[in-house]
């Protein structure tokens, strides 16, 4: 099973800066695979600011968090794995989230989180037509059970003319 903490951060990030805060991280600089300026790290651990106006291409992908900056004039790319990511918060009002360390998830291999990197075809919602969807609700009650003819499947009367609608057939 894949971390949570890159869609939590994603979500938080988006979150903050749509409420016009500025997005700070919190990283173990300590961390094998990160790449921070040296010069500020503080007790193992560095605090960056991530808004749109202090970094450059800033990705988010489900193992590292990107970009470009400059520290004291100097660019420099910096790379934070998610595992060396403590808290991603607000610089205004402290909101946001300390991460904690998160177990190995039974199960997990390289190659599901690679797979799940590359862009391939995943499953999509389409909307049903209501009355195909009846017809076969009313094709499987071969179980004896009453239901009235001019109710649909969640039990609610039709009307002449209904949109199509998503529905969970078991």
């Amino acid at each position: 099973m894949l971390s949570s903490r890159p869609y939590i951060a994603r979500g938080l990030y988006e979150w903050l800066l749509d409420n016009e805060l500025t997005p700070y991280i919190v990283v173990d600089a300590e961390r094998d695979g990160v790449r921070v300026p040296q010069q500020f790290i503080q007790n193992g651990q560095i605090v960056l600011n991530v808004a749109p106006t202090a970094v450059r291409e800033l990705k988010m992908a489900n193992d590292v968090l990107s970009f470009d900056a400059r520290f004291g004039g100097h660019p420099m790319q910096v790379l934070v794995p998610f595992d060396a990511l403590i808290a991603l918060y607000a610089k205004e009002n402290g909101v946001g989230m300390v991460f904690g360390h998160e177990p190995v998830m039974p199960g997990y291999d390289e190659a599901v989180a690679d797979k799940m990197n590359q862009k391939e075809e995943r499953p999509v919602l389409e909307s049903v037509d209501t009355s195909e969807v009846d017809s076969n609700v009313d094709n499987a009650r071969q179980d004896g059970s009453k239901k009235e003819p001019d109710q649909n499947a969640s039990g609610k009367k039709k009307s002449g003319k209904e949109r199509p609608s998503l529905r969970v057939i078991k």
